[in-house]
């Protein structure tokens, strides 16, 4: 959440540029009222990490608890993004190392992917899958055509950049198991969700998740939990800004 005059902090990066202004915007207002009444103690990390629980619970997702105790960091650059997050064309292979990196199994993957089911993104990151996919098959074979005609109607060739579209075409303001009916019916969005079913080693878990929501949320709140012990940072490592959007030195 780091605010760089140069455009250089990690939200800067090409990969986060998706992520909603107003939800940095929440956290931030949030981490001033808890200052005004607690100064000094809880981080921003934290207070990101209660904001993404509570997102998922007011869209109507399963609540969980929330490990407390992280640290503010005091590096945010644009250019150590790269290769930490998931492409949108990755396949299973590569979706799983990235995940294995940070002890996360395949079902922790594939049920945190499922966060797709609300959310948005810009044309150009799934454009390849419309125009150029291959020179035999400009358009990805496994999407749905009408859900391929649908995008194209929505994302044209050489359309603004800042166009955006739901990630959900069904229920994209619900927290929902959904997204892996999506999938079932060629619906996903990115190769990287497609995947998950045209991949037989993931298909039997998007079958799972998309005929027993139960079995979902708790795979979800799961993941999240795993999640949210990644790349902690305590003592030494860091601080708890005073400010979200800069280092206290």
């Amino acid at each position: 959440m780091i605010a760089s005059p140069n455009n250089d902090a990690e939200k800067d990066a090409p990969d986060n540029l998706s992520l909603a202004g107003d939800g940095f915007d929440t956290v931030i207002k949030a981490k001033k009222a808890v200052e005004a009444s607690c100064p000094g103690v809880v981080s921003c990390a934290d207070i990101l990490a209660i904001a993404a629980r509570d997102v998922v619970v007011l869209s109507g997702g399963p609540s969980f608890n929330v490990e407390l105790g992280r640290l503010d960091g005091f590096i945010s650059q644009a250019s150590r993004v790269a290769g930490n997050l998931p492409e949108p064309d990755s396949d299973l292979d590569k979706l799983n190392s990235m995940f294995r990196r940070n002890n996360l199994n395949q079902i922790d993957m594939i049920a945190l992917s499922g966060a797709h089911t609300v959310g948005f993104s810009h044309c150009n990151r799934f454009a390849k899958r419309l125009y150029s996919f291959t020179p035999s098959s400009p358009v990805d074979p496994t999407l749905d055509p009408d859900y391929a005609q649908q995008l194209m109607g929505a994302c044209p060739r050489n359309v603004d950049p800042i166009i955006a579209i739901d990630m959900d075409p069904v229920t994209p303001r619900i927290f929902d198991n959904v997204y892996y009916q999506n999938l079932v019916a060629g619906k996903g969005l990115f190769t990287s969700d497609q995947v998950l079913f045209t991949d037989m080693a993931s298909r039997s878990t998007v079958n799972d998740f998309a005929t027993n929501p139960l079995n979902f949320n708790g795979a979800f709140a799961n993941g999240m939990r795993n999640l949210g012990r990644v790349g902690v940072k305590t003592g030494s490592q860091g601080e708890i800004r005073r400010d979200c959007t800069a280092f206290n030195s």
